[in-house]
């Protein structure tokens, strides 16, 4: 997808929540979050178990919100207080790297070609640092929330990250794209350099408000590269069908600035 168009969408959806929020006294949120996370990628087979097991990491990032829930006066103005008591604008550093290996029925045990060998013999890893926003939706009333007159509110979020990734590929036969080390599906079909992409997020989380300034999070997310050489590899092959992405599970604190 085109920058251009990625960045407009983006500006599109957090306008009118930026206009709310320039005409409003803002509270800021700090907090950080940490989990496992899957990383389905062109190592092992696709929907294998031990594939979506096997090739994990674990990430953590840092988080600001802006939040002008009970802050702000927004009068009579319908549209502007239903922002204001449904929607936060979340940014995000994030952290998170994965080691690869191939699971799946074709470095089964029983296999003893010398294709299953070179695939057993392949592992990799990747480290990726990104960033971005997201829109926060809040269906529950964020201002009872707030004032502890109920302690959960959950959230469906969507945004959009820009990711710095470094792979790295290798064999224990040797060096890539010889015939000893390599499949022949994988040659010239990886990357070792670092390299950057765009990424859709999307997640669905919940809150738990433990005082006036403290609340637990936990968020699961979902998040598609717009790239399939996050991970190092993209073989030309018609079972390679989509880009790398992941499934995070977090939980995290978040502390509320007076």
């Amino acid at each position: 997808m085109n920058t251009r168009l990625l960045l407009l969408v983006f500006f599109l959806l957090t306008f009118p929540l930026q206009n709310a929020i320039s005409q409003s006294s803002v509270t800021h949120e700090f907090g950080v979050v940490v989990g496992p996370l899957a990383f389905y990628s062109d190592y092992g087979e696709r929907y294998d178990f031990d594939t979506n097991t096997g090739n994990t990491g674990i990430g953590v990032g840092l988080v600001y919100f802006l939040n002008y829930t009970y802050r702000s006066d927004a009068g009579y103005n319908v549209a502007r207080r239903y922002l204001h008591d449904h929607f936060k604008v979340r940014g995000e550093i994030d952290f998170h790297k994965t080691s690869f290996e191939h699971f799946g029925q074709w470095v089964a045990d029983d296999k003893t070609s010398f294709f299953a060998d070179q695939l057993r013999a392949m592992s990799g890893s990747t480290t990726v640092i990104d960033f971005g926003g997201q829109i926060e939706y809040y269906p529950l009333s964020l201002r009872t929330f707030e004032y502890i007159e109920t302690r959960i509110a959950p959230f469906v979020s969507f945004g959009i990250h820009f990711s710095y990734f470094d792979p790295e590929v290798k064999s224990s036969l040797g060096a890539l794209n010889s015939p000893v080390s390599t499949p022949d599906k994988y040659f010239d079909s990886f990357q070792q350099d670092p390299g950057t992409a765009f990424s859709l997020v999307a997640s669905v989380g919940m809150r738990y408000k433990l005082d006036y300034q403290n609340d637990l999070l936990i968020d699961v997310r979902w998040q598609n590269y717009f790239s399939d050489w996050v991970d190092g590899l993209n073989p030309d092959a018609p079972e390679n069908k989509a880009n790398d992405w992941l499934f995070w599970v977090n939980i995290g604190y978040v502390y509320y600035l007076e």
